[in-house]
């Protein structure tokens, strides 16, 4: 019966053998670090703030609301004015008679929302939106009630579709 002394042929051969198989190999590592990557752009996602969110949703929607009331404008050639209430708002066509509201919501999806023409002007805005296929340059502030420094800005130079900026200042 062969013995496995320190120093033997045998035991050399099966110390280097259990050596190699004592690491990770490369694929294992990439597989781990993959992982962790996942992991953390979940948590990443997961805390991002919901105010902000709410308010790029809100902004999302409200450029394409504007865009649909921008086109019946030209379509009809009524004028189309947005307006903003202390509830929501409200597409108006002339004489601030109030459009049709069976396909055009009048309130914000979170109360919370409110908007201005800018920093500076009062709550209560209005925007033209037609019957011109090209209307004079507007922007439009969407903040929270709740947090005032969150903020999104739509705006539009007249001739392009309004925009969402996000991260104004």
């Amino acid at each position: 019966m062969p013995t496995l002394a320190v120093g033997s042929p045998e035991h050399n051969l099966r110390w280097r053998r259990w050596q190699r198989a004592a690491g990770f190999t490369l694929i294992e590592l990439l597989v781990v670090i993959a992982i962790v990557a996942l992991a953390s752009a979940g948590v990443g996602f997961a805390l991002r703030d919901s105010t902000q969110v709410q308010l790029e949703r809100e902004g999302e929607r409200l450029s394409a609301l504007l865009e649909s009331a921008r086109a019946r404008s030209r379509l009809t050639g009524v004028p189309v004015w947005w307006h903003s209430t202390a509830e929501g708002f409200r597409f108006e066509g002339p004489d601030a008679q109030p459009l049709p509201q069976a396909d055009l919501p009048q309130r914000w999806l979170d109360p919370d929302t409110s908007a201005s023409s800018g920093p500076d002007a009062a709550a209560d805005s209005r925007l033209l939106l037609g019957p011109d296929p090209i209307i004079e340059p507007q922007k439009l502030e969407l903040h929270s009630r709740a947090q005032p420094g969150k903020r999104v800005r739509l705006v539009s130079d007249g001739i392009h579709p309004f925009a969402l900026q996000v991260g104004v200042p």
